[in-house]
């Protein structure tokens, strides 16, 4: 096979020789997978038949196949010679026990004659007849040589030179996106801007997002909240900076694998999700935010599918940060024995998180560890485990003064905050926050500027969710003991493990 044919096309060709009689393509893209398959039966030396349920084989106005699956099979079950049947529309039809039987019937013969039925699908649906005898492929989304190309021949169409350098970065901020996709988010650009500048390439990442928003599963976080905006936790911190220079090539080189992620566990309102943003912000990464619960509620009743393109994207999208908010609303039904569904997504996510050798940093929350499924924290599917308790003295200190600097005030000005942070045992960083914000509404409403009365005042009228929840954090803390890391290395956090 020629060295520069596409490694998709030759994988193709690959399984066709090695006698797979059926090729199920996963992938939105269909133009993209048909020149893939084109050039797989080109290297494998062998004709190709398409089909789909409007034209038939479309060689023909009579065609007696069109909209009749079973009949397209009888026709290529006549055909001797060696050959990849395309099949474009046979994923609906494989619910009706006649197609499948039809398509069954079909494969050892095709075996013996060197052929492949190849599905070209957007969602997998196999029937279990089927597995034993399929390869399944998921088209990855294009890479920057593909993009490129698709960059400089709408450029041509547009009658628009490229800058190499703009060129370069416009593919990168189009990384994420279809080849269709992005062909049109070049021409839109080009049309408005008459070109193609810098200045243009935030245009392109707006149409990025707008496009990647029809994703129920997936959306775009601006970077902004870094990990000065996080009072305390400084182990996890230092983890983090330790590893800013742990992906690219240097670091490959060195021998270390890429950083596979972090679970964060513990208390609600600690700064596990702020924690996740600050990540992105700190190595400078794009920030994914995949919604587990949605997977199950709104992804179309195809889950599976919705994880595959989930990961799909991160991956191409990659060094990427992915954060997976509350990860245990999501798969708490498979430790209770959930359905079939839910647990076929949670063995494609855990695999993938053992797996992965793309630069996807997974940055997982959970605040309820009793509905996580022990196989998520075995070791492998993340490089730590890092347990954020209520903050501590200091801790509570450092974070009414980055809320109070946060709303142009200068902390100084306020020597309270050091009696609040001392009374304020039980509070988590969330409430913390509330007391400053509340003492602003009051200054407000008063006319004036906030003072120490207004501060001491919020706190004592806000009630902590330690009140209520004292048993369940006491029993998170006793959980966390022997089994993750606590992100705070400090006396008074010691003193409550050792508690």
């Amino acid at each position: 096979m020629a060295g520069s044919l596409d490694p998709l096309a030759r994988e193709i060709a690959v399984l066709s020789r090695a006698g797979y009689p059926l090729i199920y393509v996963v992938t939105q893209e269909e133009d993209r997978a048909l020149r893939l398959v084109e050039s797989a039966a080109a290297a494998a030396k062998k004709s190709i038949a398409k089909w789909s349920v409007s034209v038939g084989f479309g060689d023909a106005s009579d065609d007696p196949t069109v909209g009749h699956p079973a009949e397209a099979l009888d026709h290529l079950g006549e055909s001797e010679e060696p050959a990849l049947f395309v099949l474009l529309d046979l994923h609906p039809y494989l619910k009706d026990p006649a197609v499948v039987r039809r398509l069954r019937d079909r494969l050892v013969p095709a075996m013996r004659r060197r052929q492949s039925f190849v599905i070209i699908a957007p969602t997998l649906e196999m029937p279990p007849d089927l597995e034993k005898d399929a390869a399944v492929v998921d088209l990855p989304l294009p890479r920057p040589p593909e993009l490129m190309a698709e960059l400089e021949r709408v450029a041509r169409s547009e009658k628009v030179r490229l800058n190499p350098d703009v060129a370069e970065r416009a593919v990168r901020s189009a990384l994420g996106l279809g080849l269709n996709e992005a062909g049109r988010v070049f021409r839109k650009v080009m049309v408005l801007k008459k070109g193609l500048s810098d200045d243009d390439l935030r245009l392109v990442v707006e149409e990025k997002k707008n496009i990647l928003r029809k994703t129920d599963v997936l959306e775009f976080h601006e970077l902004g909240e870094s990990l000065g905006d996080v009072g305390g936790l400084g182990e996890l911190k230092r983890w983090l900076q330790a590893r800013s220079r742990a992906f690219g090539q240097e670091a490959r080189e060195f021998g270390l694998p890429p950083p596979k992620g972090l679970l964060l566990l513990g208390v609600q309102g600690c700064g596990k999700s702020l924690s996740a943003k600050a990540v992105a912000e700190l190595w400078k990464f794009p920030l994914l935010r995949l919604d587990v619960g949605a997977l199950f509620s709104s992804a179309g009743g195809a889950p599976e599918a919705a994880i595959r393109e989930a990961i799909k994207i991160s991956e191409s999208l990659s060094p990427v940060v992915l954060w997976v908010d509350e990860i245990e609303k999501g798969f708490r039904a498979v430790e209770g024995g959930g359905d079939e569904s839910t647990s076929r997504v949670f063995g494609s996510f855990i695999t993938w998180l053992s797996e992965k050798q793309a630069e996807v940093f997974v940055v997982a929350t959970a605040n309820d560890v009793s509905g996580l499924p022990p196989e998520l924290l075995r070791r492998g599917r993340f490089d730590e485990i890092f347990f954020v308790d209520l903050p501590n003295q200091h801790e509570r200190l450092e974070i009414l003064r980055i809320h109070t600097k946060k709303r142009q005030r200068d902390p100084d000005r306020f020597p309270v905050l050091t009696s609040i942070a001392k009374q304020a045992e039980h509070y988590s960083g969330a409430e913390l926050e509330q007391v400053v914000i509340s003492a602003l509404y009051r200054a407000f409403a008063d006319g004036r500027d906030m003072n120490d009365e207004d501060l001491e005042l919020a706190m004592k009228q806000t009630v902590p969710l330690y009140r209520t929840y004292e048993e369940r954090i006491k029993w998170l803390r006793d959980w966390a003991k022997k089994r993750a890391r606590p992100a705070t290395l400090d006396s008074t956090v010691l003193d409550l493990f050792g508690a």
